[in-house]
């Protein structure tokens, strides 16, 4: 039995809008953040816009990609995605960076270790409801399931680095010091690669697919 679409939109609404608190949390930890993100930061820093319109125009760049080669992932999750994460990401940096102008390291570390935590927990109620994929998400899917080049995981692993490395570019490109990369790729960067997948599995089985399943 299909579940009302309604509940996948409120799942794929309440996954963006955790997600983007969390990186706000990152972002505030400056130990490192997910690939994208770092290549994100980097652009953030190089170019003098906001960073809720600059994911926008960036993910929109990113969705003529999927428009092209492959339109079956892109749904109305990734709209939600592509239109709120950025927004909602600066707003709550803004706020972090008001409550703890100048975090410690112990606070710092804490606002990773939760960060890690909430971007998984809402990455599985996302996921769960597929309802679409991010912009970004979709090029591996795009190279493995569509163009048939490579497995997904090693192809991730590759668009993965290239987004750090082009991140780490930009922001020296910005001015920023070469110690100060680890910033936007240290610490934290590594953990989403290795840890991100067993945590998001774990959230899928004990909330999001529940949610999902609830009442059917």
């Amino acid at each position: 039995m299909k579940m009302p679409e309604s509940r996948r939109i409120l799942m794929s609404l309440m996954g963006v809008v955790i997600c983007a608190i969390s990186v706000g949390f990152f972002k505030l930890a400056a130990l490192g953040v997910d690939p994208f993100q770092s290549f994100m930061a980097g652009l953030d820093a190089l170019i003098p816009v906001g960073f809720g319109t600059l994911y926008m125009i960036t993910n929109a760049v990113l969705l003529l990609f999927s428009l092209i080669f492959d339109r079956h992932y892109i749904g109305i999750a990734t709209f939600i995605n592509l239109f709120l994460l950025g927004y909602i990401t600066q707003f709550s940096y803004a706020v972090l960076q008001r409550l703890i102008p100048d975090p410690s390291l112990v606070i710092r570390v804490a606002c990773l270790v939760f960060g890690v935590v909430v971007i998984c927990f809402g990455s599985a109620f996302y996921m769960t409801a597929d309802l679409g994929v991010s912009t970004y998400d979709a090029i591996a899917l795009i190279i493995t399931g569509t163009w048939k080049k490579g497995r997904f995981s090693y192809v991730r692993i590759i668009t993965d680095l290239c987004c750090v490395l082009l991140g780490c570019v930009l922001f020296i490109l910005a001015g920023n010091s070469i110690s100060a990369i680890p910033t936007i790729a240290g610490v934290g960067t590594i953990i989403t690669a290795f840890f991100m997948g067993p945590l998001i599995e774990l959230f899928n089985v004990k909330f999001a697919r529940p949610f999902l399943n609830k009442g059917k």
